[in-house]
C-alpha cells in the first residue's frame, strides 16, 4: 500500500463517444418508459404527467405554500397529499353549495 489511503489516476479516465444509432435510442426510451419517464413534446399540456401507478397527479406549488403544506403534514405525521385531497374536498364542498 502507498501512502495515501485513497486516491483516483485522472489521467486514466477517458470519456466514450456515445452510441447514437436508432437501435440504441429505441433501447434508451423504451428503458426510460418503463422506469416512468415520458417524453414531453413541445406544445402539448405541460407539467408532470399522471402516475401510470396510480394516476395520481403532481401539484406545483409556490415554494412558501409547499413549506407550509410540509410542515403540517409533518406535524399531523401524514403525507403531503393527504392534506392537498382535505384541501380539495373543503373545496368542492364550498363552491359546489354556492352553485346548488
Amino acid at each position: 500500500m502507498g501512502d495515501k489511503p485513497f486516491s483516483i489516476d485522472l489521467g486514466r479516465l477517458r470519456s466514450r463517444e456515445k452510441d447514437r444509432s436508432p437501435a440504441a435510442v429505441e433501447r434508451a426510451d423504451r428503458a426510460g418508459e418503463e422506469l416512468g419517464f415520458v417524453v414531453r413534446e413541445p406544445g402539448k399540456r405541460r407539467g408532470r404527467k399522471p402516475s401510470p401507478r396510480t394516476g395520481q397527479v403532481h401539484a406545483k406549488v409556490l415554494p412558501p405554500v409547499a413549506d407550509e403544506i410540509a410542515a403540517e403534514a409533518r406535524r399531523r405525521g401524514v403525507q403531503q397529499g393527504v392534506i392537498l385531497e382535505e384541501a380539495w374536498a373543503l373545496y368542492k364542498n364550498r363552491y359546489e353549495n354556492k352553485s346548488g
